[in-house]
């Protein structure tokens, strides 16, 4: 009697054992046929043995070197605060690892170039976790784009919020360092940790990345050093405009996610896909009729299950991925580039210059 046999799995370790990693990886990661947690790193070694806990026979450690010398390793998923980035996904490329690396690649552009360096050096796959590429109504919305459905598009307008006082703590979590409005480990605040998802999404929608930009952020309701707020405006090479307001001071009880894509012909409309859940709302508004008509997609399929299953099909031909790490580092610089003369000269800087940023 035959047997079918088990599909092949990938070896992953977590590098970083946080509350995305716990919370929104590891989830996917335990749910995907074709992958197993063989390790966690984590400097906190009860953190990291509490995350490997729930993987059968995955190690847990406080050494990088150890970790990712795990048997059966294949990608390191780097999830530490964004000043650590450089040196643990170094580490993972060097050990002959694909890296897949948490958004922003550094919380300074030296460390990010220093990244990108290393893992074009090693020859290894290695991808910017910008889970919102993968978002099944995303890739829906891209394909009606890339179809000629919306006919020109003239603009993007994204709404990205959330509410992240200065104590803030994941759920679940009995510690209150919030390290997102930490300058020195994170590089800035709600611009440098949400604006980035904008900017890459833009591209994966488009086919064509924002160009140029300028950027006002806002020092409004929480009392920290870093801004609680921004609205970056800019163009594609071809002249679409493009919005995106991110913030920590909007209140969870009030719509705060929402994704606009303005063609000729139609426009799309997503509520609630700029996340990390699976879900959401997406419709096509048709300019002729003027009727909205909802838009299918896989709902439960969250970003990170979709992104972890490109990443495992990108493995054995690294040229094939389609967002090579200097892009992502280009759109990196542009980030940083369009503060420019949006910065108030009496507000507080966001610290996202390399120069001002600790290592």
């Amino acid at each position: 009697m035959s047997t079918v046999p088990a599909p092949a799995t990938t070896g992953w370790v977590i590098a970083g054992a946080g509350w995305v990693a716990r919370d929104h990886m590891a989830p996917a990661l335990a749910a995907s046929p074709t992958s197993r947690v063989v390790a966690v790193v984590d400097r906190d070694l009860g953190a990291a043995r509490a995350l490997a806990e729930r993987f059968p026979g995955a190690r847990a450690t406080d050494d990088l070197a150890d970790g990712f010398a795990t048997p059966g390793a294949r990608v390191a998923y780097v999830a530490t605060p964004n000043h650590a980035h450089r040196e643990v996904a170094a580490a993972a490329a060097a050990a002959g690892l694909a890296v897949l690396c948490e958004k922003p690649l550094a919380a300074a552009l030296p460390d990010a170039a220093e990244l990108v360096a290393a893992c074009e050096g090693a020859g290894v796959l290695a991808a910017t976790a910008f889970d919102q590429r993968w978002h099944p109504a995303h890739r829906a919305a891209a394909d009606l784009v890339a179809s000629g459905r919306l006919g020109t598009v003239t603009a993007v307008r994204i709404v990205y919020g959330c509410w992240l006082p200065p104590g803030w703590a994941p759920p679940g979590s009995t510690t209150g360092d919030n390290w997102r409005v930490d300058p020195a480990r994170a590089g800035g605040g709600a611009y440098v940790d949400l604006a980035p998802h904008g900017l890459d999404l833009v591209g994966a929608l488009l086919g064509e990345d924002v160009e140029r930009a300028t950027t006002l952020v806002q020092h409004r309701v929480h009392d920290y050093a870093v801004d609680d707020g921004s609205v970056l405006v800019g163009a594609t090479g071809s002249g679409t405009l493009v919005t995106i307001h991110n913030s920590f001071n909007t209140v969870e009880t009030l719509p705060r996610r929402r994704l606009e894509v303005v063609g000729t012909a139609a426009q799309l409309v997503a509520t609630d896909t700029m996340g990390q859940t699976a879900g959401g709302r997406l419709e096509l508004l048709d300019t002729a009729t003027g009727e909205a008509a909802e838009v299918p997609f896989d709902a439960q399929l969250s970003p990170f299950a979709a992104q972890v299953r490109a990443v495992e099909e990108h493995l054995d031909d690294p040229g094939s991925w389609p967002f090579p790490l200097a892009r992502d580092l280009r759109l990196l610089h542009l980030l940083h580039d369009a503060l420019g003369s949006g910065v108030p000269s009496s507000a507080p800087h966001p610290t996202l210059s390399a120069q001002e940023v600790p290592s």
